[in-house]
C-alpha cells in the first residue's frame, strides 16, 4: 500500500474511533513510551558497572528515606514530613498486631514481604480487620501480592496522620475494600525501576518494564483505582515522588468511604 493511501486509511479509522478506544490507545502509548525511556537509561548506564540502577531504594542507607517532590525546578520537600524516624522506615517491613483488629505494616517492602504477610494473616485468623500502612515502598511484586491478599480477606487499609505510603505502598493500599487516609498522611507515587546492580540487556529491560507496567495497571484497575493515579506514577522519575493531594486521593478512588466494586474474574 502506498504511504498516502495508508495514511488516509489510518486517519479514517481514527475518525471512527470512540472515546474509549482513544483513551486506551493513549494509555498503551504512554506505557510504550515509559518502557522506551527505561531502555534509553539502561544504554546510558551500561558502562557504570559499580553504580546502582537509577531510582530510589528505601533499603539503601546512603539514600534519604523519602525522595523530593517532582517539580520543574528545584526539588521540593514533601508536603508533610513523616513522623516515623527514617531508621525505622528503611528496615524490612514488619507486621505488628495492635488492639481493635489492627495490623501495623511498617517499613520497606523487601523481597519476601508478601510471604511473611500471608503467614501473619493466616496466624491471626479473623481477628485482623484493618492494615495500617507506614512504608516508603519497595518490591513491586510483593506489593501486588500483599494487596491481592488484603482484597481477598476483605480488609480495610489506612494511612494515619504523619504516616507514609510511597512508591509501591499505594499498590498495597489499593487492596483495601475500604481505603482511608487521615489528614496529613503522606502518599506519593513514581515509576517502577530495577533496583538491582545486575545489568539486563535493552531487550530484557523493555520486556520487563512492559510486563511490570501492565501487571500493576491491571491490578489497580481491578481494585477500582482510577487510571490517573498510574499516569502520575509513569510520569514521575524514580528518584522523585508525586505527592497526592486530598482531592486527588478521592478523584483517583485511592480513598473511599464505601466498598469499591469487586473485580470481575477473568476467563483463563
Amino acid at each position: 500500500m502506498k504511504p498516502a493511501a495508508a495514511a488516509s486509511k489510518a486517519w479514517q479509522a481514527f475518525a471512527r474511533a470512540d472515546d474509549s478506544v482513544l483513551m486506551r490507545g493513549a494509555f498503551y502509548g504512554l506505557l510504550a513510551t515509559a518502557a522506551l525511556f527505561v531502555v534509553i537509561d539502561l544504554r546510558e548506564l551500561a558502562g557504570e558497572a559499580e553504580t546502582a540502577m537509577p531510582g530510589h531504594d528505601p533499603l539503601q542507607t546512603d539514600q534519604p528515606v523519602l525522595p523530593p517532590a517532582l517539580t520543574d525546578g528545584k526539588p521540593h520537600a514533601p508536603p508533610v514530613e513523616p513522623t516515623t524516624p527514617s531508621e525505622r522506615l528503611r528496615q524490612p517491613i514488619r507486621f505488628e498486631l495492635q488492639p481493635g483488629g489492627i495490623l501495623l505494616a511498617e517499613g520497606a517492602i523487601d523481597p519476601g514481604a508478601a510471604a511473611r504477610f500471608q503467614t501473619e494473616i493466616e496466624a491471626r485468623g479473623e481477628y485482623v480487620k484493618t492494615v495500617l500502612l507506614n512504608s516508603p515502598g519497595g518490591a513491586v511484586d510483593d506489593a501486588v501480592a500483599i494487596s491481592s491478599l488484603i482484597r481477598e480477606k476483605k480488609l480495610t487499609t489506612r494511612v494515619t496522620t504523619g504516616a507514609l505510603c510511597a512508591s509501591s505502598c499505594p499498590i498495597v493500599m489499593a487492596g483495601g475494600v475500604t481505603r482511608e487516609a487521615e489528614k496529613d498522611a503522606v502518599i506519593g507515587v513514581h515509576q517502577v525501576f530495577n533496583g538491582s546492580r545486575e545489568r539486563p540487556s535493552p531487550e530484557e529491560a523493555m520486556s520487563s518494564a512492559q510486563a511490570t507496567t501492565a501487571r500493576v495497571a491491571r491490578h489497580l484497575q481491578e481494585m477500582g483505582i482510577g487510571p490517573g493515579l498510574w499516569f502520575h506514577a509513569l510520569e514521575t522519575p524514580p528518584d522523585r515522588l508525586y505527592y497526592l493531594t486530598e482531592a486527588e486521593l478521592k478523584a483517583f478512588k485511592l480513598v473511599t468511604s464505601a466498598p469499591p466494586p469487586q473485580p470481575v474474574a477473568r476467563k483463563k
